[in-house]
């Protein structure tokens, strides 16, 4: 989807930025300014302010600032153009698209009205288990059982969907909408004896649990069976609003803390997150009864920079890890963190914390094992390293893990830690690797040296030189004479380009290199002023939605 970009300057001139912050943050008048507490990490002393002149907002503690489409991108952990449509609807504006047939723009209108209509589903459901739950002792004794509090179970909506068939005929005016089937609350299939279509609830005799957007929309739900039965836990199926490989439990209900604690807890199950904020630890999620995917990690370092895997003891746990580890590495920059907490093997997270509390769970925390560790165990694992086959079987393990890194100091830290293993020195690791051959160069050094370098970026700047733009891109300002190419990679403007030129040059000529940026640099490229900084906000929203785009 492209948004023209005419549309969001007179979106943001329309928004007011000091309105749309008060809505997640408690502000107070300081002279010109709004002051508050920052909603992006822990702080007793108000360092984030919120400007009504500028429509800017800046924390000085954590350096955290943007436009008011960049807060609700780092605050709800949002993609560019979710926030966009989110900021718009506030505003009473529908977001346009450029060069949609119109087949293509009814198709766009019809998932639209779906996914709010089966959204209001969802939300009705939500409700009806929750009453459900303070009616019936079944599903209450079940969470006294686990020490769950009320407090606890308000905040993370959980209910209890009752014995009977069609519980929900009650709920819904027509149980026969096909949207209940849609979105995943009934299932209609063909009776194979009497060849009769039935219809009854998913979910049944189960204490129920919420899945929540980063939004706070309930898009699915998980149930755990009460008495003897499989599946132990049922989860929703895939819908247009939910899929299991991309969410997780508790994020939304979390994010604050999660920024509070500096770090994200990723569990197993729906009682690890509940017990483990029950016990003062609110900074947990959960997946959804499937490994941990890229997916998942990509969308926890949009909250955090630090993230804890904490896995059962067993070997499900230790497999579940090893999953964990291959979904992380290509993101494990060089400003991220990510650790491994393995529990004894008799224990999860819930049994844990419940058994030996808070305090001894903090320390295990605490003691968890950093991914460069937990990377080379994994490769040296059944390696025999007194004798060169084990060594030599390592390092065939070590490789395709160590090549999913990016680049930085801790890939070349690994390489010389692995050599060392293997008792070879680095250059032979490196030979042997094929590392020293001749390759494609950095993204860095291909921006230095692109000008006169490489044929590819001066046939595509003569070719931008000519169009008045660059390349195809046809993104915001890119008719603009300030942006102009010349054949020799150069800025026409009868002066070296300056450096946010070159950045944006860099973005366009190579997008996918905007995926290689902590948080921090994210933030620091959209504070940027017009025109490099919305320029530069709105390609990363492209990269994160549409993939790298060869402009």
């Amino acid at each position: 989807m492209r948004i023209p970009d005419t549309f969001i300057q007179e979106l943001l001139s329309r928004a007011d930025c000091v309105e749309v912050v008060r809505k997640h943050v408690e502000l107070k008048k300081a002279g010109a300014n709004y002051m508050g507490l920052c909603p992006f990490h822990g702080e007793k002393s108000p360092s984030f302010t919120v400007s009504p002149t500028k429509q800017f907002y800046h924390c000085f503690g954590c350096g955290k600032s943007g436009s008011a489409v960049g807060f609700l991108m780092d605050h709800l952990g949002l993609s560019f153009v979710e926030a966009v449509r989110d900021l718009a609807g506030q505003m009473g504006m529908a977001v346009p698209q450029e060069q949609l047939s119109p087949q293509d723009e009814a198709r766009a209108r019809h998932a639209r009205e779906t996914q709010k209509s089966l959204t209001e589903l969802m939300a009705q459901a939500a409700q009806a288990y929750q009453l459900q739950l303070r009616a019936q002792e079944r599903g209450q004794a079940y969470f006294k059982k686990r020490g769950v509090s009320g407090e606890v179970a308000k905040r993370f909506g959980l209910g209890y969907a009752p014995v009977g068939w069609t519980s929900l005929a009650g709920v819904f005016g027509d149980y026969q909408d096909p949207k209940l089937v849609e979105c995943g609350l009934v299932v209609d299939h063909a009776d194979d004896a009497s060849r009769e279509r039935k219809r009854y609830d998913r979910f049944r005799d189960r204490v129920m649990f919420p899945i929540r957007n980063v939004k706070g929309d309930t898009i699915g739900f998980g149930g755990r069976i009460l008495d003897q039965g499989e599946p132990k836990y049922l989860n929703s199926p895939e819908t247009p609003l939910f899929s299991k490989g991309r969410e997780l439990y508790g994020l939304w209900e979390g994010k604050d803390a999660i920024r509070k604690a500096g770090y994200v807890l990723v569990t197993e199950g729906y009682m690890d997150v509940v017990a483990l904020a029950q016990m003062g630890f609110e900074q947990a999620v959960a997946t959804l009864g499937t490994a941990c995917t890229p997916d998942h990690v990509h969308k926890l370092f949009r909250f955090t920079d630090a993230v804890i895997f904490s896995f059962d003891g067993d070997k499900a746990g230790r497999r579940a890890a090893r999953k964990a580890l291959d979904g992380s590495l290509p993101y494990a920059t060089d400003t991220r963190s990510v650790k491994f907490l393995f529990l004894p093997q008799e224990h999860d997270p819930d049994s844990f914390i419940r058994e030996l509390g808070a305090e001894a769970f903090g320390h295990a925390v605490q003691q968890a094992t950093p991914l460069s560790r937990f990377l080379i165990d994994s490769a040296r694992e059944g390696c025999e390293m007194d004798t060169a086959e084990g060594r030599a079987q390592m390092l065939s393990a070590a490789k395709p893990l160590w090549a999913l890194l990016p680049e930085g100091a801790l890939r070349i830290q690994l390489l010389n830690e692995l050599a060392a293993l293997a008792q070879m020195s680095v250059a032979s690791l490196k030979d042997m690797w094929g590392l020293n051959a001749p390759a494609a160069q950095p993204k860095f050094k291909r921006y230095q040296e692109y000008s006169g370098a490489s044929n590819k970026y001066q046939d595509r700047a003569a070719n931008s030189s000519r169009n008045g733009r660059f390349g195809d891109a046809g993104g915001p300002h890119s008719a603009n004479p300030n942006f102009a190419v010349r054949g020799d990679g150069g800025v026409a403007r009868g002066r070296p380009p300056t450096r946010e030129e070159r950045l944006v040059q860099l973005a366009l000529l190579d997008h996918g290199v905007l995926g290689d940026l902590s948080e921090a640099q994210h933030a620091l490229l959209a504070a940027l002023p017009q025109p490099h900084g919305p320029l530069l906000a709105w390609l990363e929203g492209q990269l994160h939605n549409m993939g790298a785009q060869p402009w």
